[in-house]
């Protein structure tokens, strides 16, 4: 039998344009917030799918809820988690199943379905030539269909140095209630900016940096096209306390359509939780939530 571990919810964080440009409607003209509103649901949802193999990888159950390995919140307690790792030829896979009927989660969500989670090339997640490949199937929260396939590489220690980690995301969200679907496309790079003990080592999370680059593309429920590029690489620092959860840094465009490009600024590294919006060279400083 093999033993495999490994630790994405760290990793996987969301750039969540919606939170941005509501708080810019009143004052401009160009108000219509529906296409970056559905980037922001659709990269929330893969990410919680990721996080949730995250944990079960990690715990071998879905007892606790890992964000950064500092959230002890119980996610739920009806979801399954079943290992195959007998085979040593073959990747191996975590499955785990909430059943075909609605599963209140201790987060307040409602789940059913499964995600299977196959990988290979390393047995910790901070092993170089990690892959792992994440597909939801007949997946759903709070009755929004999710599908598609999230991989995750850990390419090793190649970027000055620093561990980095490729993440792919192709997938749709089927809104409930006959909402629409949201399609969406991620190919992110993520960077290990500061938070390893030593080379190859465990990460101090509670100190750590991550940045990321890349860029997203997809439709919004209502048909609209929409691309997300990120222009300088966001930052997030994990030694923020309170305002962990922000970007601290970078830029990032984001256009909905034909509209005009919406180009979001997180500072210079400030442990804070504002940011700037500029539309049509008018910019308008913000609050994060």
């Amino acid at each position: 039998m093999k033993t495999r571990k490994f630790l994405f919810a760290t990793l996987l964080i969301s750039l969540t344009a919606s939170t941005l440009f509501t708080s810019c409607r009143k004052n401009d003209e160009d108000n219509e917030t529906g296409a970056a509103t559905d980037n922001a649901f659709a990269e929330a949802n893969f990410n919680d799918v990721a996080n949730i193999a995250d944990q079960a990888g990690f715990n071998g159950n879905t007892s606790t809820y890992r964000t950064g390995q500092d959230d002890g919140t119980l996610l739920s307690a009806c979801a399954t988690v079943t290992r195959d790792t007998a085979n040593s030829s073959n990747p191996d896979t975590i499955t785990v199943d909430f059943g075909s009927t609605n599963c209140l989660s201790l987060d307040g969500r409602y789940r059913r379905g499964k995600i299977v989670i196959t990988y290979s090339g390393g047995q910790n997640y901070r092993d170089s030539g990690l892959v792992a490949t994440i597909v939801p199937q007949n997946y759903f929260v709070n009755d929004n269909g999710i599908s598609g396939t999230k991989t995750i590489t850990n390419r090793g220690h190649i970027t000055n140095g620093k561990l980095t980690w490729d993440v792919v995301t192709s997938g749709t969200v089927v809104l409930a209630n006959n909402g629409g679907t949201i399609t969406w496309n991620s190919t992110k790079t993520k960077v290990l900016l500061a938070g390893e003990t030593y080379y190859n080592g465990p990460i101090t999370w509670q100190t750590a940096k991550v940045g990321i680059t890349g860029s997203a593309n997809g439709t919004s429920a209502q048909g609209e096209s929409f691309t997300a590029n990120i222009t300088s690489q966001l930052i997030r620092d994990f030694s923020c306390t309170a305002n962990r959860k922000h970007f601290v840094q970078g830029t990032f465009d984001f256009t909905p359509g034909s509209r005009p490009t919406r180009t979001v600024d997180f500072g210079n590294g400030a442990c804070d939780n504002t940011a700037t919006v500029t539309i049509n060279n008018n910019t308008y400083t913000i609050t994060l939530r």
